[in-house]
C-alpha cells in the first residue's frame, strides 16, 4: 500500500529522513533557519530511545558527532552558514579518523552573521572542503522537499559507505516551504560496525582508539588512502539532471531552490521559441563535470545562476568546452533569483 503524502516544511523532512535512516542520535545548537529540525527531533527522538542534546555551541556539536559516530552510531548535525563554519576544523578531524556523518547547511545570507534570508553563498566552503587538510567532503543539493527526505537517506548510506562525513546542502527558502512528502519504509537502527569503539578487547581486539597524532611518517600513508577514496567517489556518485537538453542551444546550470526557478524560465522561453534546457547538478562534490562538459561541446551558451557572487560557476568554466560561452547571474545577501530575472538576463 503506498504511503499517503503529507505536507511538510523541508526542515521537517530532513528530521523525518534522518530518523527513518536510523539516525538516534542528533546533536545541535539553534540558528535560523534551520531550527525546526532540532525543534522536531527534541520531540521525538526521546520517545524512539534516540538521543538529542543541544549543545552550548556548534564546536560541541560537531565533538559530539565525532564521539557518538566513533561508537558506531549513526549520527547527524545540522546548522546554518555561521554555525558550519565553526563545525570546520571538527569535519577535518572527522575525515581523518574515517568516521561517517551527515551534516546539514541550512544556508542564510553572509558574510559575517548576515541574515536569515536564503542564499547560495557557502558553495566554496562545503565542496572545497572549509577546513584544514587534503580532505573532500561529498556534498547533496536537493531541490525540493520530497527530494531533501530521499537525499539525507541516500547520505547516511554514502557516509556508512565511505566513512567520511557528507553534507546536505539547501538554502533556507527550501527549509520553509512546505510541499508534499511521501516517505518510505524506515531502516532499522544499524549495530556497531566492526570499526566502533566499543571498548572491548578479545581474540580479535577492535579499534577502541581514534587518534589525532600520527607517528612521523605516517600521515602521507593515510593521505594517500583518503585521496583513493575520494577518487572513488568522484567515479561512483556523481548525480545531476538534465531538462529539455536534447536540442538546446542555450543550457542554465542551478541547483538547489534556483534550479527551480531556472527551469519555470527554460519553459517559458520554449513557449516563445527559444530553445532552453536545465542542467541541475544534484551532487556538487563530486561535480558533474564530464557531463556538462559533454553537453557544452552542443551548445552556444551556458548560463550559471545562484544567489552569490559567483561560486559554482568557477566549476562550470572549468567543466565547460572551449567553444561554449559561458555567462553568470548571481544574487547576495538573501536576495532571490526568479525565473523573470533568468529571462531577463537570457534577453528573453
Amino acid at each position: 500500500m503506498k504511503e499517503q503524502a503529507q505536507l511538510v516544511s523541508g526542515n521537517r523532512a530532513v528530521a523525518q529522513g534522518a530518523l527513518d535512516a536510523g539516525c538516534r542520535m542528533y546533536f545541535a545548537y539553534p540558528i535560523t533557519p534551520q531550527t525546526e529540525i532540532a525543534e522536531y527531533m527534541a520531540s521525538v527522538l526521546p520517545e524512539m530511545d534516540g538521543v538529542f542534546l543541544q549543545a552550548e555551541s556548534e564546536l560541541s556539536a560537531i565533538n559530539m558527532v565525532f564521539g557518538a559516530s566513533g561508537a558506531g552510531r549513526r549520527v547527524m548535525t545540522t546548522s546554518s552558514s555561521p554555525g558550519i563554519s565553526l563545525m570546520t576544523e571538527g569535519l577535518s578531524y572527522l575525515t581523518a579518523a574515517e568516521l561517517p556523518c551527515v551534516v546539514v547547511n541550512v544556508m542564510r545570507g553572509g558574510p559575517g552573521l548576515g541574515n536569515i534570508a536564503p542564499a547560495q553563498a557557502d558553495y566554496f566552503q562545503a565542496v572545497k572542503g572549509g577546513g584544514h587538510g587534503d580532505y573532500r567532503t561529498p556534498v547533496l543539493a536537493p531541490w525540493s522537499v520530497q527530494e531533501i527526505y530521499d537525499l539525507t537517506r541516500t547520505a547516511f548510506d554514502l557516509a556508512d559507505d565511505s566513512r567520511n562525513p557528507v553534507m546536505i546542502l539547501f538554502d533556507g527558502l527550501l527549509g520553509a516551504m512546505m510541499e508534499p512528502l511521501v516517505t518510505r519504509k524506515a531502516t532499522p537502527e544499524r549495530k556497531a560496525p566492526s570499526w566502533a569503539t566499543t571498548g572491548l578487547f578479545g581474540r580479535e581486539t577492535p579499534r577502541s582508539l581514534y587518534t589525532l597524532h600520527m607517528p612521523e611518517g605516517a600521515l602521507g600513508k593515510v593521505n594517500r588512502r583518503l585521496q583513493a577514496k575520494y577518487k572513488q567517489i568522484t567515479q561512483d556518485e556523481v548525480r545531476y539532471e538534465t531538462f529539455h537538453t536534447e536540442d538546446a542551444d542555450t543550457v542554465i546550470v542551478a541547483y538547489g531552490s534556483v534550479a527551480r526557478s531556472a527551469l519555470q524560465a527554460a519553459k517559458t522561453a520554449r513557449r516563445k521559441g527559444r530553445r532552453v534546457g536545465l542542467f541541475r547538478p544534484v551532487t556538487l562534490w563530486p561535480f558533474p563535470g564530464q557531463a556538462l562538459f559533454s553537453l557544452s561541446e552542443k551548445v552556444k551558451n551556458i548560463l550559471a545562476a545562484e544567489m552569490s557572487a559567483g561560486q559554482m560557476v568557477e566549476d562550470v568554466r572549468l567543466s565547460a568546452a572551449p567553444s561554449c560561452n559561458v555567462d553568470f547571474l548571481g544574487a547576495m545577501g538573501g536576495d532571490l533569483i526568479t525565473p523573470d530575472d533568468i529571462l531577463a538576463k537570457l534577453e528573453i
